[in-house]
């Protein structure tokens, strides 16, 4: 069966869930469209990820990728325009480092940056269709999740996939990550958990129909 790579993130910084994680748990083994649906959980270390990524992509052989992550204070569903060549942490990862101006892929010819290659504007026009708020978002941040987007798209490019439709999702924070937040902090907006699932569950639909 012609497949789908869904990918989400495990719980990172001082968040005790990822909403992304949940989305992809609950949509793997399901179908959009004609693709099944293969998910993948990935750690929120850039190495690591890209590993765990690159062997989801070999594996799987997918027709279409869909990254998915925690962008913790955005009030809605996005879509990443962009992944740059760049980390810039605020935060550590999950091993505890920090980068600084580091590149994603080190090799001298990797390009600046690769523009996502999924259908972002019908996406957008589903999800408004069913009265789900989202946006285009042009960056995608410095962290893991821009890092991941830009190895996705560099493995496809670099092994002849440049057409398989590739792209990030932002999901907000889910009601058990805003509940964390300490009193002294400001309130986080959330989406419930069932909302940012439906949101996934509609842009992969969107991608699957450009397979009939």
């Amino acid at each position: 069966m012609p497949t789908l790579l869904l990918t989400g993130f495990e719980p990172f910084h001082t968040h005790p869930d990822n909403p992304s994680a949940q989305a992809a748990q609950a949509l793997g083994g399901q179908r959009a469209g004609q693709l099944g649906i293969e998910a993948a959980l990935l750690p929120v270390e850039p190495h690591e990820a890209a590993k765990a990524l690159l062997s989801a992509l070999e594996r799987h052989q997918p027709e279409a990728v869909l990254l998915t992550g925690l962008a913790a204070g955005r009030a809605q569903v996005s879509l990443e325009r962009v992944a740059v060549n760049v980390m810039d942490f605020n935060i550590p990862d999950n091993a505890g480092q920090v980068y600084r101006d580091a590149p994603v892929h080190p090799h001298a010819q990797a390009p600046a940056a690769y523009l996502s290659t999924l259908p972002l504007r019908r996406i957008l026009s589903d999800w408004h269709a069913a009265q789900l708020p989202g946006y285009v978002s042009n960056s995608a941040g410095l962290y893991v999740c821009n890092a991941v987007m830009y190895q996705a798209l560099h493995h496809l490019h670099a092994t002849g996939r440049a057409h398989v439709p590739c792209g990030f999702l932002h999901v907000p924070a889910n009601a058990a990550v805003a509940l964390a937040v300490p009193e002294d902090r400001p309130p986080l907006p959330y989406l419930p958990q069932s909302e940012i699932t439906r949101a996934v569950q509609l842009a992969a639909a969107s991608i699957a129909r450009s397979f009939g």
